[in-house]
């Protein structure tokens, strides 16, 4: 017995010291969230070893950890929902091209910059009537979603502007002639578009922006270690090194580095943290609320019910048409109606919007955004709307398609008159459910550019970092335009129930 108790005693202090190991280990990571998908030169995967993430920040918190005595740790995280994540503690630390903005400011602190640039104008190559911003009126012009060089393009009023996920379908709309012109950070015009022989630079760099580091509020010490960490790699000649080694040594960064070597005082730390969480009274907060309807309603809400009709329309139709193939075509053609179903089916919404929208222009065929929503909808709620009629079809007794042509009408007119109007009945309900999942999946085309309903949710909870007023809103809307369309359909299905059916039971 006392040997039993002796090893669990000797098992337990084990487990202490493990445990003792552990959090020491998990103490010296230096964890920091980015977004793989933000390309060259910030942060990417290696081409040769798609598994490890390269990039001019990787190779800058690798030594900024080295400097802090820790080992850095690379969190992937979506590019936009970097604060929410620092705020949340999934990381110590964001940091992925992050620009110093007063917006930014009021929710999280930010280390010394510790790059600086300005915004790069890049056109076609055979483009000879843009030299400037002020040019870029009544044009077409992309960006990346959130950043600095939309709100210059939004402060300069009348662009359509069109803001990407990522810089490199930017850059490739500009070529195909989708844009007239993309407005980026230096950085990243310099790896996408000055290697692109039909692309240009237009005149020199607009404006300068500051790179910063992340830091939760309230981590004054952290930040004030991050801070001298910086410093150190700027005065030993680190830093600089990392960024000639990626091409983006520039005479911003010079001028920012002798700054701060020479002023190591950093402005008060307040001026960094955000707005009290309760700085804002019950009034105010529903007064922002509210203030969010205008722009949703006025561009979110005509654009989604444009999208969303349009694209039902197609998969109506064309959904029919795979039916009639599937049931009554010849072998080859019903094949074929078969295989289309089961693609469109079984592959993601996203995937194919991509394939439409970017894919296409590589083999010569470009699309609008607006034509390249529809499709990829209506193509694919196609397949869904082909199964609903092809078992309304086949709920009609084989009878009816018997007597037709027993009264002399040919094949075609028996499915026109007798056949399809009757299965048409049958699918109201499941026809009006697909309506009202394409109604919701017309979120997904903000991938590619539209700005509707969901797209301006999101620029507005990037804006004011309210993901809860604003998402509660567009939600409300959603909810208010689907109503509409049930009442329709709820009216159809009284209206044209067949004869004899089985009404609801009160």
């Amino acid at each position: 017995m006392k040997r039993w108790i002796d090893l669990r005693a000797l098992w337990l202090i084990l487990l202490t010291l493990l445990g003792g190991v552990d959090r020491i280990a998990v103490a010296q990571d230096l964890t920091w969230g980015g977004d793989a998908e933000g390309g060259a030169p910030y942060l990417l995967p290696d081409p040769h070893r798609p598994r490890q993430i390269i990039g001019f920040e990787v190779d800058l918190m690798e030594a900024l950890a080295r400097q802090l005595g820790r080992r850095q740790v690379f969190v992937q995280n979506q590019w936009d929902g970097l604060i929410p994540g620092l705020l949340r503690g999934n990381y110590d630390l964001a940091v992925n091209g992050l620009e110093i903005t007063d917006d930014r400011r009021q929710r999280i602190a930010f280390s010394i910059p510790y790059y600086a640039c300005g915004e790069q104008l890049s056109l076609r190559r055979s483009e000879k009537s843009i030299e400037r911003l002020t040019d870029l009126h009544g044009r077409i012009v992309g960006t990346l979603k959130f950043s600095l060089a939309q709100r210059l393009l939004e402060d300069e009023g009348g662009i359509e502007i069109r803001a990407y996920e990522n810089q490199n379908n930017a850059y490739d709309d500009l070529a195909n002639g989708r844009l007239d012109a993309v407005l980026m950070d230096w950085p990243i015009a310099l790896y996408y578009s000055r290697p692109n022989p039909a692309l240009k630079f237009a005149g020199e760099s607009i404006g300068t922006l500051e790179y910063g580091i992340g830091v939760r509020p309230g981590e004054k010490q952290f930040l004030q270690q991050v801070d001298d960490g910086l410093r150190e790699l700027m005065r030993s000649g680190e830093l600089r090194r990392i960024y000639e080694r990626w091409g983006i040594w520039n005479a911003e960064t010079e001028r920012l580095f002798v700054r701060q070597l020479e002023n190591p005082t950093r402005a008060p730390a307040e001026q960094f943290l955000p707005l009290p969480a309760g700085s804002l009274g019950w009034r105010e907060r529903a007064a922002r609320t509210l203030g969010y309807l205008p722009p949703m309603l006025m561009q979110g809400v005509p654009m989604t019910l444009l999208i969303s009709i349009l694209g039902m329309l197609v998969a109506m139709f064309l959904g029919l048409a795979i039916a009639l193939l599937n049931l009554y075509a010849s072998p080859p053609l019903a094949i074929l109606a078969r295989l289309y179903v089961e693609i469109f089916r079984g592959t993601p919404l996203l995937i194919q919007l991509y394939l439409i929208f970017y894919g296409l222009p590589n083999i010569g065929i470009r699309f609008s955004p607006l034509m390249a929503a529809v499709m990829g909808l209506g193509l694919n709620y196609a397949a869904y709307e082909a199964e609903n009629y092809r078992s309304g079809i086949l709920a009609i007794p084989r009878g009816q398609m018997e007597a037709a042509l027993a009264l002399g009408l040919t094949r075609y007119q028996a499915l026109r008159y007798v056949v399809v109007p009757q299965a048409l009945r049958l699918v109201i309900p499941p026809v009006t459910n697909d309506f009202i999942a394409l109604f919701k999946d017309s979120s997904i085309v903000s991938v590619i550019t539209m700005v509707e309903l969901t797209k301006i949710y999101g620029q507005l909870a990037a804006t004011y970092f309210d993901y809860i007023g604003a998402g509660l809103v567009a939600a409300l809307l959603y909810l208010l335009m689907g109503l509409p369309f049930v009442r329709i359909a709820r009216w159809a299905e009284r209206r044209y129930r067949l004869p004899g059916a089985v009404t609801q039971l009160h």
